[in-house]
């Protein structure tokens, strides 16, 4: 079977075979059937053949030679049988004897063919056709010959009216069964499929139903015991993340007081920078921590309103326009509004310090997916580049400089939330230079 009518899933491959395999299967019973009431068909065929046949030599026994034409025009003779009255016979073969078994049988009923032995041939010649058939002289009792040819016809074992329709019926609900059967025993994968997926999406997605057949069951529990220990892992890591974070802070504002004191003014403005690097830091990890641990309530707001406000913001703060907005007038989306607010927030902001103005483009829903795109008119980053600085507190060098500020957290959070939703975060370069970052979200 060619790849291409070969089906992917284990589904559709199990309905293809068990399909075919019962089809065969009808096949070959009906072809049995078919072949056993052919056999009979002959046998009954045969057998009125040589009734007839017998009932018109009997007539033409008791008729006079005269009569006999106008016998065989009255005869109801069966399909491929012709009879003539000659004064010699014209089968050229053997008497009594034929070739082989079956000729020997025929010659036999032959000889008998009238009944009574004063109303039986005196002789019989029988000889095979070619194709099929045999032709017979039989002797009267007046000297005369009675010539038969037999061609009867071919019985077709698919002949039967019926014998499509039943096919038709029993692979219609061999089918249907099989379909059924399959999705059944499939639906557990398929949960199983959509589960993991949940799970990472939403490391605390619902755990997966234990119900079902014992070895189903046995893959969910299992499934739900390695969800529960990597909700347990990733708990842990981020409490001790945030923990850490928040507890920088106090030691943080120690050594800004105490870089107030010292006397020389170009040493204490690069402690001071330093120690409002580390805070940046801080913040921007406490923001992912929080991000990872606090579960926001989706709601339905207008997204083209949320991106309309994010640029305000932008352009109140720079006093001009530095960030434009296209987007359909309104659009409906059922999200985590403070959380995606910070994702394109963050896009926005990490556009600004490297290109210095952008641009926020709204896709309406295509194929069940909403696409946020913000564009600019930087540098980019090179392709080898862009997985890596997805990573936290991943920057690029040179063309992202420390002098822009940031910790390396806006993109990792930007994707931490699209993930968040169902969605993901992803970079492009733009032709001939720019940079786009898509985020595409369940619509």
């Amino acid at each position: 079977m060619t790849p291409f009518l070969w089906p992917r899933s284990i589904a559709g491959r199990t309905f293809l075979v068990l399909l075919l395999g019962l089809f065969a299967a009808q096949v070959i019973g009906l072809t049995i059937h078919a072949l056993d009431r052919l056999e009979l068909q002959r046998s009954a065929a045969a057998r009125e053949s040589m009734l007839r046949l017998a009932g018109l030599w009997r007539a033409a026994v008791t008729a006079p030679a005269a009569a006999r034409g106008e016998l065989v025009r009255q005869a109801d003779l069966p399909e491929g049988f012709t009879v003539t009255f000659s004064a010699e016979p014209t089968t050229v073969g053997l008497a009594f004897g034929g070739r082989g078994e079956r000729a020997e049988r025929l010659a036999a009923w032959l000889g008998r063919l009238g009944g009574p032995p004063p109303l039986r041939p005196r002789e019989v010649i029988l000889a095979d056709l070619p194709g099929g058939g045999f032709a017979a002289s039989l002797r009267l009792p007046d000297q005369g010959w009675m010539n038969v040819t037999a061609r009867p016809p071919r019985p077709v074992p698919w002949s039967s009216p019926t014998f499509l329709a039943a096919l038709a019926v029993m692979t219609a609900a061999v089918a249907a069964l099989s379909f059924w059967a399959v999705r059944r025993l499939t639906a557990p994968i398929r949960d199983l499929g959509a589960a993991a997926e949940r799970l990472g999406r939403d490391v605390n997605a619902p755990p997966l139903s234990t119900e079902g057949p014992r070895e189903v069951a046995q893959a969910a529990a299992a499934f739900n015991t390695m969800a529960e220990r990597i909700r347990r892992f990733v708990a842990d890591r981020t409490t001790m993340l945030a923990a850490l974070s928040h507890d920088l802070r106090t030691p943080i504002t120690r050594l800004r007081l105490r870089a107030e004191f010292i006397e020389d003014e170009a040493l204490r403005e690069k402690i001071l920078a330093d120690l409002a690097e580390m805070e940046a830091m801080v913040s921007a990890t406490l923001a992912l921590a929080r991000e990872d641990a606090v579960r926001e309530a989706a709601a339905v707001i207008d997204l083209a309103a949320l991106a309309r406000t994010v640029a305000d913001e932008a352009n109140d703060l720079a006093g001009r326009e530095i960030v434009r907005v296209e987007a359909p007038a309104t659009l409906a989306v059922s999200v985590r509004p403070v959380s995606l607010k910070r994702a394109i927030g963050n896009l926005v902001q990490n556009a600004l310090a490297y290109a210095g103005d952008c641009t926020i483009r709204l896709l309406p829903p295509e194929g069940g997916v909403v696409r946020i795109m913000v564009e600019d008119e930087g540098p980019g980053i090179p392709e080898g580049e862009i997985e890596r600085l997805m990573q936290p507190f991943q920057r690029g060098e040179p063309s992202r400089s420390r002098e822009t500020g940031g910790a390396g957290l806006g993109l990792a959070i930007a994707r931490s939330v699209a993930r968040a939703h169902g969605g993901e975060l992803v970079l492009e370069n733009r032709s001939p230079r720019g940079l786009r970052a898509t985020l595409s979200l369940p619509a």
